[in-house]
């Protein structure tokens, strides 16, 4: 084979500065010249070029000899020595020195060689790049590590030749080049990753075996990638040169080999265990035990990588587990509130503790829930992902509040002593809700109604029986006989409650406090009511003046009686005394003052409270309530909504015609 003459050619604008070795100049074939002197001149040029390239500054290998003195003598080793030696290096430096005289003359003539001389050449490139390739293919063996590294500057030479030798035509190249050991090394790479995770997915040793086949492949991956990056970083870094950029490139190469893997895995049948453990190491292990090492954190961009697997199949995997998850957490509450029903159709009295009952279903749940979402935190690495897992707490209530109704109609033993120790679970389930911040408000909402529906059937199952014993008291307020004697009448009333609170002593204390509250605001809703049935006709300004004095005794009486058992509701002892205001005025101007404040007080006050309270005042006449009336729209406007709440809505009042 001849090589023809040639010359380089370069474009103006990549004209060779000092120390750049990268730019590729313009071949271009010329035609003979006339000048043999000029011919002989540029041939010369180029040899040289080439030669001050590769040969005048050659880089060291890592793995020749270095002599112990100046006085020893080198031994010079040839090609075949400085193969078995895994001298790569200068192994490669005698290849391309042979190649260059070989294919390139600074005579006239051309060169001149047999072929065998050609493909001894070739054959020994063959046997220099299987030396390599098996150096890179033993990269992780501590042992190999100067061979790894001279195999690299071996590379690197070859790389730079290749350059060169692609500024020419290929009928002017050897035939092997170019040799495109970069290519092929990241490729070969790129297989020795793979074939590290297939073997460690495949190991049947028994380590970090887990529940399922499944699990234990990606933890052994995981794993093997977590080692190999440190061997990597500590080891294998020191092999290459800079511009290689290694532990990044290995990064990469493990990140979509895992992501490879992990497609194969998902696309199988797997179950919610399995499915939570590739979910896992997604979104935590991967991150925070593997690429997030804290030896990685100079050498590795983990941010760089991307996703382990595409949106879709995210998406897809995240629903296959949040929906399991909630048929998951809905059996398991389901089996619970059973299993507390079980107690209850057994007869068995509940738990005492400190002198109350209790229940022990709304920790239990508690408990289970905050599991729950604990793991799916670390599963989906996200808290707002989990939020809809909640959903299964309102399904949850509402079945619990079938369940105290069935308990409450039936006619088991104990049925009140359950009611007390649920109404504990139920407090304890409503301040868990009140206290999760990351609910949203609508959410938060729904909850605290449905709890809130489920302690009102329990509160009016125990406050029923107190409001049947207090009948024949109720039925004297505001009549003739109250009246007259309002001090007996609401001191009977006062007695029979102070005996009622007895039944509350086994109640755990908030929960006492709570149902103490509730019988407030019934009983004072029941005075206004039985107040409001007109039953008394107040005619001249001192039966007004006697009923407000009297109610405001009683308003005085009834809150003392309930703040001294723990009624946190003090606002409702203002309600009676506003009330008993409008009895003791008499000018309709502060008259109509006076209901505009009470309206601005209570938005609930509807016209028809209104009406009902002045039609007690039977000296009014029909202009002033209708002029008081005409005053009612313009005060609700300026009233304020949420000033307290509500209380004359549930006072029922019967239709008044004037």
């Amino acid at each position: 084979m001849m090589v023809k003459s040639f010359n380089l050619v370069k474009r103006k604008d990549e004209q060779e500065s000092p120390g750049a070795g990268t730019s590729a100049p313009v071949v271009e074939q010329t035609e003979k010249s006339s000048d043999p002197d000029k011919k002989r001149k540029m041939k010369i040029q180029i040899l040289s070029k080439i030669k001050t390239k590769f040969f005048l500054k050659p880089q060291k290998d890592p793995a020749d000899g270095i002599p112990d003195t100046q006085s020893e003598i080198p031994v010079v080793l040839d090609f075949t020595q400085n193969l078995q030696q895994h001298h790569l290096a200068e192994a490669d430096r005698q290849l391309l020195e042979q190649e260059v005289n070989l294919f390139i003359s600074e005579s006239d003539e051309p060169c001149a060689y047999s072929e065998n001389d050609e493909d001894k050449l070739h054959t020994n490139y063959e046997s220099l790049m299987l030396q390599l390739w098996l150096a890179i293919e033993d990269s992780f063996n501590k042992e190999n590590q100067e061979t790894l590294r001279s195999a690299m500057t071996a590379i690197l030479q070859e790389e730079q030749r290749d350059r060169h030798w692609m500024e020419l035509d290929e009928e002017q190249r050897p035939r092997w080049r170019p040799l495109r050991c970069r290519q092929i090394h990241d490729t070969l790479l790129k297989k020795v990753v793979e074939l590290r995770l297939r073997q460690a997915g495949e190991d049947e040793s028994g380590a970090n075996d887990l529940s399922t086949s499944l699990n234990t492949k990606v933890c052994r991956m995981g794993k093997q990638i977590q080692r190999d990056l440190l061997i990597v970083v500590k080891d294998i870094q020191g092999c290459y040169s800079p511009e290689f950029n290694v532990c990044n490139m290995y990064a990469e190469l493990y990140h979509q080999a895992f992501s490879t893997k992990l497609m194969e895995l998902t696309r199988s049948n797997i179950d919610l265990e399995e499915c939570a453990y590739i979910l896992s190491w997604i979104n935590t292990y991967y991150l925070d035990n593997v690429m997030q090492q804290k030896e990685l954190e100079s050498h590795i961009n983990s941010e760089s990588l991307g996703a382990l697997l595409p949106e879709e199949t995210l998406r897809s995997l995240e629903e296959q587990y949040l929906s399991c998850t909630e048929v998951e957490l809905s059996k398991w509450l389901s089996k619970a509130l059973k299993k507390e029903e079980e107690c209850w159709q057994d007869e068995q009295a509940p738990e005492l503790f400190d002198e109350y009952f209790i229940s022990n279903l709304g920790l239990d749940v508690i408990h289970f829930v905050n599991e729950t979402m604990k793991i799916s935190r670390t599963t989906l690495g996200n808290e707002d992902k989990c939020q809809r897992i909640l959903y299964q707490l309102d399904n949850f209530l509402v079945s619990y509040k079938k369940c105290i109704d069935e308990l409450i109609k039936g006619k088991h033993k104990h049925v009140a002593d359950n009611v007390k120790a649920n109404l504990v679970s139920i407090k304890q389930l409503r301040e868990y809700i009140e206290e999760r911040q990351s609910l949203s408000a609508d959410m938060r909402a729904a909850l605290l109604s449905t709890a809130a529906d489920l302690r009102d059937s329990c509160h009016k199952y125990l406050l029923s029986p107190i409001h049947s014993g207090l009948k024949k008291q109720y039925k004297k307020l505001w009549t003739q006989v109250w009246l007259s004697g309002s001090h007996e009448v609401t001191g009977d009333l006062i007695m029979n409650l102070e005996d009622k609170f007895q039944h509350f002593s086994n109640l755990k204390p908030s929960c006492r406090e709570d149902l103490v509250c509730q019988l407030h605001f019934e009983l004072m809703t029941e005075y206004v009511r039985r107040m409001m049935k007109r039953k008394l006709k107040l005619k001249t300004r001192d039966e007004q003046e006697a009923a407000a004095q009297a109610l405001c005794e009683d308003s005085e009486r009834i809150n003392t009686l309930f703040t001294d058992n723990g009624s946190r509701e003090k606002w409702l002892s203002s309600v009676l005394l506003q009330l008993a205001e409008v009895l003791r005025l008499q000018e309709t101007g502060t008259l109509e003052l006076e209901i505009a404040t009470l309206v601005r007080a209570y938005p609930d006050l509807s016209e028809r409270h209104i009406l009902a309270l002045l039609q007690l005042k039977t000296n009014l006449s029909s202009s002033d309530v209708r002029c008081i009336r005409g005053s009612l729209t313009d005060n609700k406007e300026i009233s304020k909504p949420e000033a307290v709440p509500q209380f004359f809505s549930k006072v029922q009042v019967k239709r008044v015609f004037l």
